[in-house]
């Protein structure tokens, strides 16, 4: 349905695209109407104390359905109906998600189109983000040696799939903590694909420099060009913040100096939170830093691809 509507508003000019009032387009196993009134009221009318996360372009609320499904609901911030064409953050999501299915990337149930909200929903992930469970000690320690480094697994594996699963690649463009969220057994799923970008190979990818600060790759600021190794880039920063227990803004610039980073490993990159590894897993946590050193090397042809990563694991 989202394919028939997206044809429709290419066929038409631009002064006539408009969406009825009150109209409902969903990709959900529901009808669209019941399910959204079902979100509205499950929410008491998008109220705070449903919201369990936000961001530049919208909210994340709650949301238990009269099914007893659990839902989360991205509500995009207030925009006119009739602009529905210009938000491009909202349509890109829904394309994203239609072409995707990984075990490791968000599932993504459908969205509503009404004159007052603009919805996306996703499936539940009871633990939330990794950003929250690594900002405080008590859930920081439930992240022990070996659910971190599944943790790094999985988005390595989405990575992968991303870049080179797909019939066109596409660059996520905001890997982050914050926008990996973790299930009930700790396993990570990519969120989040409102800038995510489709390569074309005749194209030369051009874009505006988008994502969060501090998993950016360096070269967008100057080159604006997007490719798989911007992706890259900030898997090897989201895997030393996995390890060190929080973002290693600190010690990057050290990494790529003369400075050797093997004598940093016990001191300053494990994080302190949890008891030291055995010998045995300090080895494989060598093998994840050094890989991601490799990721943050400053010229993107030396970066390894996320096959190569998702590989190593």
């Amino acid at each position: 349905m989202f394919f028939c509507f997206w044809r429709k508003k290419q066929e038409l000019p631009k002064e006539h695209r408009r969406v009825n009032k009150d109209k409902f387009l969903s990709v959900l196993n529901f009808d669209g109407k019941t399910m959204f009134e079902e979100i509205v009221s499950a929410t008491e009318n998008f109220d705070a104390k449903y919201c369990i996360g936000s961001g530049g372009f919208g909210s994340v609320y709650k949301a238990q359905v009269l099914s007893r499904a659990v839902f989360a609901v991205k509500k995009f911030h207030s925009f006119h109906l009739d602009e529905v064409d210009d938000q491009k953050e909202f349509l890109n999501e829904i394309k994203s998600l239609t072409e995707i299915r990984h075990r490791n990337v968000v599932k993504f149930f459908g969205f509503c189109v009404h004159s007052q909200h603009f919805l996306l929903v996703y499936e539940y992930l009871e633990r939330g983000s990794l950003a929250t469970f690594l900002s405080t000690e008590a859930t920081a320690r439930e992240l022990d040696w070996g659910k971190r480094v599944n943790i790094l697994k999985g988005v390595a594996r989405a990575l992968s799939y991303l870049h080179h699963g797909c019939l066109q690649p596409i660059v996520h463009r905001d890997i982050s903590s914050k926008n990996v969220l973790l299930d009930s057994e700790y396993e990570a799923h990519i969120s989040d694909f409102g800038i995510a970008k489709f390569l074309k190979p005749d194209s030369s990818n051009w874009t505006q420099l988008a994502g969060t600060y501090g998993y950016i790759a360096p070269e967008l600021a100057y080159t604006m060009k997007v490719t798989e190794k911007c992706d890259v880039y900030s898997f090897g920063v989201l895997a030393l913040e996995v390890i060190k227990g929080n973002h290693p803004s600190d010690i990057i610039p050290s990494l790529s100096s003369s400075f050797t980073w093997e004598n940093m490993l016990l001191n300053n990159i494990l994080d302190p939170r949890l008891l030291l590894p055995s010998p045995t897993v300090q080895d494989q946590l060598m093998v994840i830093i050094k890989l991601a050193i490799d990721c943050l090397g400053a010229n993107p042809k030396h970066r390894p691809t996320m096959d190569m990563v998702s590989r190593m694991f």
